[in-house]
């Protein structure tokens, strides 16, 4: 591979790391042709991107950025590297793992090596558990905003049912 071919790959790879909030360095080594077939499968059906990259490559692509991913360079960006890029949610990476590795109970791979949410950085395998667990933006906004609505709804329904029990009252003190 040619000087210019590597720098067009980095610079792809550069950009499309600047545009994903959401990407996980894994290790799928050891893994058969049909199995990394089926992790590939499985990332697609969930509208994730996997890709094998050069740890080289990846690290250059992580230095044309903002944020500092210096804590990768010596855990994760060694041996077999391959990153899930995930556009829309930072947990799905992990439980599409997760549930690829429940399938074969044998398996512990693909092993999660780090993790960029939002720019945090998560590094180990350790973490997985976790980030599976990790709500969403939206997810979150929803709750804040169901836990708006819930005084205002508990104020509402006890005016409602006052009312009906206030003219249930009246009607009573009156027939008497």
């Amino acid at each position: 591979m040619t000087r210019e071919e590597k720098a067009k790959i980095i610079d792809g790879l550069t950009e499309k790391l600047s545009k994903t909030d959401y990407f996980y360095i894994t290790d799928a080594s050891g893994l058969s042709v049909a199995k990394t077939n089926n992790f590939r499968k499985l990332c697609f059906d969930k509208k994730l991107e996997y890709k094998v990259f050069k740890n080289t490559m990846i690290k250059k692509a992580l230095e044309n950025l903002k944020t500092d991913y210096s804590s990768f360079n010596d855990e994760v960006l060694s041996g077999f590297s391959g990153i899930i890029f995930s556009p829309e949610s930072g947990n799905l990476p992990a439980k599409v793992i997760k549930d690829f590795r429940s399938k074969d109970k044998k398996s512990t791979k693909p092993v999660l090596k780090g993790a960029s949410i939002d720019s945090d950085l998560f590094i180990g395998d350790d973490k997985l558990e976790m980030l599976s667990t990790l709500k969403s933006k939206v997810e979150l906004i929803g709750d804040v905003i169901g836990l708006l609505q819930s005084p205002a709804k508990n104020v509402i329904s006890a005016l409602e049912s006052g009312k009906h029990k206030l003219a249930g009252i009246v009607k009573t003190l009156s027939e008497r």
